[in-house]
């Protein structure tokens, strides 16, 4: 009957359109042929000149709506997964960025899931904020009816775990939401754990949206059919974060002084054939090798067999080899400590599991070499695995413009290096770049695209870009993209560091930049060079009446570095501006800047 109907109906459509009709009707449940007819025998009749039946009335189809706010990509990336998982169930789903959702829309919600990360103490990503702050004040609605379930994505070795995702089921059950499936609390390594709880979700959604949808147009959702209001865009790479390429690592130049606090270097990395793609904004993942002698320097401590086998999933895999590739060996956790102390019967570590204050005091600045060197003991290649959480990828800001640079990318990498414990502790990735890997060497790598963190549109539209320290790195490809693309916007950096004489990074660029004048104004804030500290922030209040102006003409301002200090300021700063030049209240400048950042114009890369 469903196939008999495609050839009446066909004239109203192109070709195109009627051989999709022809290749979906073999693969069609009978609800969803069943709406296709309705729609085919309307254009049946559409075309033979009669009159269009009218249609019987139809409730509207409940929809299931996937909520993420994601700072580094990862919880946009459970999401999109869990998106892909219900439409494999036939579920009308959609999958929307906290920062482009309008709050008010909950009240007309009936099925929610929240995928959400967690950052510095306990707070919201940039995307979650504006949901987070409505859903905690007195313009958040009742949301009787409302189901949920939400996913929290986090670090265990923070103090306030996962604390964003239990504010919006708490928050959204004080409401009066229902919780559909229980809630998850995801450590860094959540892979397995993500997939299972996307798993279990869906299929407690799944007979609540049936129930929901009966006598509805349900689950035909036309918008995810090619030509029918579009797909998206198929990936030009085959590669990501779980296929990630293995690229040429090029130059690697430090770009701080002899004499520098600072260990800064500037990282060129080929792209060629790998098909990767990127925009002024986005991020580079990184999978890093760990110190072999470090690793060598465990195995003794713990008296194993470099070549003893361990299972990680499916696969065996040589100890010492999985430690170098797959481990966590720098960022030790709480979770570590506690294995540990029970799989080596350590009754001083195991103490510490009851004492979360003990625990954090204990973990800071201490890797997992440091905690095994202090406590080595008894236990097998397979017992170790078990303790240690799986290697994850670092992200770094872009520091070039693919316009200018073609098939290569451009970092700006702080080499973490300190004393501690009687050792010499260097970070895991920037070690490895600054130290361990040289020209010529291959390191794997994808790429992390931030919407959140764009130019604006319009080539004309000024922009202000606050980037201290490596804080610089987005905007050094901002600056070349408006370039390449010859764009007329005016440009104001702000940069601050603590020396002029050793750590003006990109000095020679940017004042080509300055010379040529693509960048309108570079404003420098050196920190120790005087007596009195000065940082980017009193550079901004110093500037004040002329960054209103330009915000006043339509400048987008972002900012990028260290979120916990110098983003905490700088908003500060930039209230006091809004609120002394703008002669508003302190209240009233709140509002400018929620103005602004719900018009993309402020927005922030912190980590």
């Amino acid at each position: 009957m469903f196939l008999s109907q495609i050839p009446q109906a066909i004239s109203p459509l192109s070709p195109e359109q009627a051989a999709l009709f022809q290749q979906l009707a073999g693969t069609l449940t009978p609800v969803q042929q069943a709406w296709i007819s309705g729609y085919l025998a309307g254009a049946a009749n559409s075309a033979a000149g009669g009159p269009v039946a009218p249609a019987a009335a139809v409730a509207e189809a409940a929809t299931l709506t996937v909520l993420y706010g994601s700072q580094t990509g990862n919880a946009k990336g459970v999401a999109e997964s869990f998106g892909a998982k219900a439409r494999e169930k036939g579920l009308d789903v959609t999958v929307v960025n906290m920062a482009d959702y309008k709050p008010n829309r909950l009240k007309d919600e009936k099925f929610v899931v929240i995928v959400v990360s967690t950052y510095g103490e306990g707070e919201p990503p940039e995307p979650a904020e504006k949901l987070h702050a409505f859903l905690a004040s007195k313009k958040a609605p009742k949301l009787d009816g409302l189901k949920v379930a939400v996913l929290g994505l986090g670090d265990s070795s923070y103090e306030f775990f996962c604390q964003t995702a239990i504010d919006f089921e708490d928050r959204l059950a004080n409401l009066g939401a229902s919780v559909s499936f229980e809630r998850a609390l995801l450590d860094v390594d959540y892979d397995d754990d993500a997939d299972a709880w996307i798993g279990g979700a869906v299929e407690a959604f799944e007979p609540e949206l049936a129930e929901a949808n009966k006598g509805s147009a349900a689950g035909i959702p036309m918008g995810n059919f090619p030509g029918f209001g579009g797909v998206p865009a198929m990936p030009v790479s085959q590669y990501g974060k779980k296929n990630p390429f293995e690229a040429e690592l090029g130059a690697v130049q430090k770009i701080t002084g002899r004499d520098s606090t600072k260990d800064v270097r500037h990282v060129e990395i080929s792209l060629e054939g790998s098909g990767l793609t990127y925009r002024a904004g986005d991020a580079l993942g990184i999978y890093f090798e760990n110190a072999g002698n470090e690793v060598d320097a465990l195995l003794d401590a713990l008296k194993l067999d470099p070549a003893e086998e361990a299972t990680l999933g499916e696969e065996a895999r040589r100890l010492r080899q999985a430690l170098i590739e797959d481990f966590e060996l720098t960022l030790s956790f709480p979770g570590f400590v506690e294995k540990f102390a029970a799989t080596t019967v350590n009754a001083d570590l195991a103490k510490l599991s009851g004492d979360k204050a003990a625990m954090r005091d204990y973990i800071a600045g201490r890797q997992i070499y440091d905690i095994i060197r202090e406590h080595p003991g008894a236990l097998s290649a397979q017992d170790l695995a078990g303790c240690l959480r799986k290697q994850q990828p670092r992200l770094y800001s872009i520091a070039s413009s693919q316009q200018e640079v073609e098939e290569e990318v451009h970092l700006t990498v702080g080499v973490v290096e300190y004393d501690a414990f009687g050792q010499t502790h260097l970070g895991g990735c920037s070690g490895f770049l600054g130290h361990r890997v040289e020209e010529g060497d291959k390191i794997r790598v994808f790429v992390e695209h931030n919407d959140n963190f764009r130019l604006p549109e319009n080539p004309e539209t000024p922009v202000i870009m606050v980037g201290p320290g490596t804080g610089i790195a987005p905007f050094r490809s901002f600056l070349q993209d408006r370039d390449a693309a010859g764009a007329d916007g005016r440009n104001w950096l702000f940069f601050g560091n603590p020396h002029f004489t050793q750590d003006f990074l990109y000095q020679v660029e940017l004042q080509g930049f300055l010379k040529s004048g693509l960048l309108t104004r570079l404003s420098v804030a050196f920190s120790r060079d005087q007596d009195e500290k000065i940082y980017v922030q009193d550079r901004i209040l110093e500037h004040g009446a002329e960054i209103y102006e330009w915000l006043e003409d339509g400048a987008h301002f972002y900012v990028c570095g260290d979120a916990n200090r110098m983003a905490k300021d700088v908003h500060a700063a930039l209230l006091k501006v809004i609120e002394t030049h703008g002669k508003v209240s302190g209240q009233a400048a709140e509002a400018y800047l929620e103005k602004l950042r719900d018009g993309k114009r402020y927005q922030k890369d912190v980590y």
